[in-house]
């Protein structure tokens, strides 16, 4: 063989034998949760997961969560439609496909299946997660290399009831597990809505930090009205008040209060138009969201480049997704706000043989190969839909 030809002989070879994925597997899972968590465009009374499996040539299966808020209240995809879409479009694409080139097999799924963020987040997920097992290394490291092993988590009251929150707040400064709490408002009149924080604020005072999440309920008259008021009873951030990016334009830096973008940040694009317009003082930077780990990295990306402050949010996924974010997030050059990774801590069953480490006010972000975490089969396999507690329930059993 001709010596200058041997390098792309290697290279060819290398590629040949490169690992392919050889079978996706979904499943539904239905799991309980600690209370009703109210929102303004929603109640949920559990939560609904997604979990897919990427199965490899090489053996190694990576894993990975899509998930939603209120099923279709949130948003246009859901957890069934994810395992139907993904079963049935994004398999044929993906089957025999290099597994270790992440970015290119996600980018051919793109070319094949338009939208579907939350999906494709899911399959990216399974992707790095096999890639970082067949590596030795945990994903962040694949993600740029991670720039802080905790990270501060807040916590979202949305019981609706002022006293039940005030006694939640309490129980979880005292458990020392979050001193940044949220409320969920927008579903009551506004007056009444600032009475509940109010309080709330003036009962926790400066033992900790409130923040309010309007989930777009409001007018932007409302909203004027609302933010003045809720600055002056101590809350120093407000979440997606109102729906359009304009309204959020206008609003912003009127009041003594930072604005948050949330449902208005639904990738890059959104992110340069909200940075263009000057629409947000806070991006809440949310993985599924934005259509997986690569694509919320360069939206940090915009929002560093435009002095915008970052907040990891949550779709209130299980552990798989918070996993992946806290991996995404450690990987931030800034973190300003902390993040929302306290999705399992809202479900009262665990699904990973070794549960998350939340502690000090933070959560450890895992150091294994991958995500670092390892599913409890047998306890995946009884909250799955139709499956083990579906029969025990039908048998008339204890569920």
């Amino acid at each position: 063989m001709n010596k200058s030809h041997a390098p792309f002989a290697r290279s060819t070879a290398a590629t040949a034998a490169a690992p392919v994925v050889t079978g996706i597997e979904t499943v539904i899972l239905d799991l309980p949760t600690i209370r009703p968590h109210k929102l303004s465009v929603a109640t949920m009374n559990g939560q609904v997961l997604m979990l897919v499996r990427v199965h490899c040539s090489d053996g190694i299966t990576g894993t990975g969560e899509g998930t939603t808020i209120g099923g279709l209240a949130y948003g246009g995809e859901s957890p069934e439609s994810m395992k139907t879409n993904i079963d049935t479009w994004f398999a044929p694409v993906m089957i025999g496909q290099d597994a270790t080139r992440v970015q290119a097999l996600m980018a051919r799924v793109g070319q094949m299946v338009r939208e579907n963020r939350f999906a494709k987040s899911a399959v990216e997920t399974a992707l790095l997660d096999a890639q970082g097992k067949r590596l030795g290394l945990p994903v962040s490291e694949l993600l740029g290399g991670r720039r802080r092993d905790r990270l501060p988590v807040a916590w979202t009251l949305a019981s609706g009831e002022t006293a039940r929150d005030i006694a939640e707040a309490e129980q979880m400064l005292d458990l020392r597990r979050h001193r940044i709490f949220k409320l969920k408002i927008g579903a009551r009149g506004v007056r009444e809505d600032i009475a509940h924080v109010a309080a709330i604020k003036a009962a926790l005072g400066d033992r900790a930090s409130v923040r309010v999440d309007v989930n777009m309920a409001w007018s932007e008259g409302e909203a004027a009205f609302g933010m003045a008021a809720l600055a002056d009873v101590g809350c120093e951030l407000v979440e997606q008040p109102v729906a359009s990016t304009a309204a959020l334009a206008r609003l912003v830096r009127r009041f003594p209060v930072a604005l948050m973008a949330d449902e208005a940040l639904t990738g890059p694009e959104s992110a340069f138009e909200l940075a263009r317009v000057q629409g947000a003082d806070v991006f809440a930077v949310k993985l599924e969201q934005s259509g997986g780990a690569y694509n919320a990295q360069r939206v940090a990306t915009i929002a560093d480049a435009a002095g915008i402050e970052l907040y990891g949010g949550t779709m209130l996924e299980g552990a798989v997704g918070t996993v992946i974010s806290a991996h995404t997030f450690s990987t931030f050059a800034h973190l300003q706000r902390g993040t929302e990774l306290f999705g399992p801590l809202l479900l009262t069953e665990e699904i990973l043989t070794e549960p998350l480490d939340y502690s000090e006010f933070e959560l450890t972000v895992p150091s294994g190969a991958g995500l670092g975490v390892t599913l409890d089969e047998d306890r995946v396999a009884f909250f799955a839909r139709d499956g083990i507690r579906k029969t025990i329930s039908l048998t008339g059993g204890k569920v």
